[in-house]
């Protein structure tokens, strides 16, 4: 579609793109990323015509850029230029029917059905149908902003050209322009180039990114191939993390903040946190902790601040138990959002902590065990799918800096100490006869200050890896017994 070979240009004698070569193919959103001055919108400018090339060439559909008349070219490219103004007071639908000037012919043009019904679309695509007599004038940056991009659609060119399209937009309307852009490519064919200073909108929205720096090519691609932390840090000099999108397999970037001395005191988590009733255990952070969980609130990774263990009967059953639980929580003081919350149906009275020390770093883990839904997970195919609440919960409080890494391997460790406690023990799968290896649902989950030196691992063997092990091997044994002396009392 478009194509650009050793592209050079600038204004005057000032050379600001240099040596640019990529293509474009019909259909893709092609992303432009870069810091202020790095040539993004000069570049953009050398597209549509605006400002000269000075070496190299672009071509469109095989024709050089150069062989287009301007009208010619209007009804190939339309462009959206970052700053856009109007000397008249005109109304939002004159403003979009500019963009059909492309179409007209002869001294005196004649307004066809065509020309309303493109004009008609694009206002209904951009969500500007409802104010479309109203005067341009009268509207919000935002507001103008999408009746622009109606002029450009109007238009109804092969290319889109558009120069930070988001800007102004609030967060809704940001997502229904992209969602509606990405539509289009999809649907018509339409090509589009877009610079972004928003990373992360280009990394969901586009095919094909390339990144600027002084004028040149510094990573060219598909954005997981782009967006890397050592990119973006060349480039932009920050610091960054890459993430992946929850959804959708797309990286995410994210700005580390500077860590102020006071958030690095020191802090540990241990038994004087426990607040404890007959109806729930809680553990309350004086700050919020990364955690990586499969409470019934809260799962999987977050920063939390408070760990609610929920005591409730063995026949607990309702269908909507996440709302429920979210209301018992509330109902109790606290934050749904920075809490994880799991349930179980073992007393609570028996529930064991254990704090384990171990080469400058501590692991506080509370474990609540009994075993009446015992399970060999090797032979479960045997068993009914009857979802109860979990009878082993396990909660592993890290006092110090874990990797992701780490995180996961701290599940791993954890759950190898839950096994070979239950087997010391001798718990054995009631239907099979066989050692049990847990029970039906089993909950977890791994917390840590992320302060302190950082552990890369939490494998069996390293230190922090010995710290969990011991200290879940031990609070589950201790609970175990706990539990089995308590039904004896009974």
């Amino acid at each position: 579609m478009i194509n650009v070979e050793q592209v050079a240009g600038g204004y005057g004698n000032q050379t600001i793109v240099n040596q640019l070569s990529f293509s474009v193919q019909q259909g893709e959103l092609f992303g432009i990323l870069g810091p202020n001055g790095s040539g993004k919108t000069t570049l953009m400018k050398m597209l549509s015509g605006v400002v000269p090339i000075q070496a190299g060439e672009v071509t469109i559909q095989g024709k050089k850029l150069k062989g287009f008349s301007p009208k010619e070219l209007a009804k190939v490219i339309a462009v959206l230029p970052q700053d856009t103004s109007l000397p008249f007071a005109y109304t939002v639908k004159e403003t979009v029917s500019l963009g059909r000037y492309a179409h007209q012919s002869g001294l005196f043009p004649v307004w066809k059905r065509e020309d309303e019904e493109a004009v008609l679309r694009a206002m209904e695509g951009t969500g500007t149908t409802h104010f479309a007599d109203k005067p341009l004038d009268s509207l919000s940056g935002g507001e103008r902003q999408r009746v622009y991009l109606a002029q450009a659609l109007a238009q109804e060119p092969q290319v889109l050209l558009l120069d930070e399209p988001t800007n102004h937009l609030d967060l809704a309307f940001q997502k229904e322009l992209l969602d509606l852009l990405k539509k289009m490519t999809r649907e018509t064919g339409l090509t589009v180039i877009s610079i972004f200073h928003d990373l992360n909108l280009a990394s969901l929205y586009c095919d094909c990114l390339l990144l600027m720096e002084n004028g040149r090519i510094h990573g060219l691609g598909m954005p997981s191939e782009v967006l890397k932390e050592e990119h973006i840090h060349s480039v932009y000099k920050t610091a960054v993390q890459k993430r992946p999108h929850p959804e959708v397999p797309k990286p995410q970037m994210s700005i580390l903040p500077l860590k102020i001395e006071e958030d690095e005191a020191p802090i540990e988590m241990d038994g004087s946190l426990i607040r404890q009733s007959e109806e729930f255990i809680a553990i309350d952070s004086p700050i919020l902790l990364k955690t990586l969980s499969a409470g019934v609130i809260g799962a999987g990774w977050g920063w939390h601040r408070s760990f609610v263990n929920r005591h409730v009967d063995k026949d607990y059953n309702n269908d909507d138990f996440k709302e429920e639980m979210k209301q018992f929580l509330e109902t109790h003081h606290f934050d749904v959002n920075e809490t994880v919350g799991m349930m179980t149906a073992v007393d609570l009275e028996y529930a064991s902590h254990r704090l384990v020390e171990q080469d400058g770093m501590s692991v506080f883990a509370v474990v609540t065990a009994g075993v009446g839904n015992a399970v060999d997970v090797s032979r479960a195919m045997e068993h009914e799918t009857i979802m109860q609440p979990g009878t082993i919960n396990t909660w592993v409080f890290a006092n110090a800096h874990l990797s992701e890494e780490a995180f996961v391997q701290a599940i791993m460790t954890a759950t190898e100490a839950k096994v070979k406690a239950l087997f010391d023990y001798g718990v054995k799968d009631p239907l099979t006869g066989t050692f049990a290896t847990g029970t039906s649902t089993d909950s977890m989950l791994i917390a840590a200050i992320q302060r302190g030196m950082k552990q890369e691992f939490a494998g069996t063997i390293t230190p922090l890896g010995k710290a969990i092990g011991k200290a879940v091997y031990e609070s589950t044994i201790s609970a175990l017994r706990n539990n089995e002396e308590g039904r004896m009392r009974r």
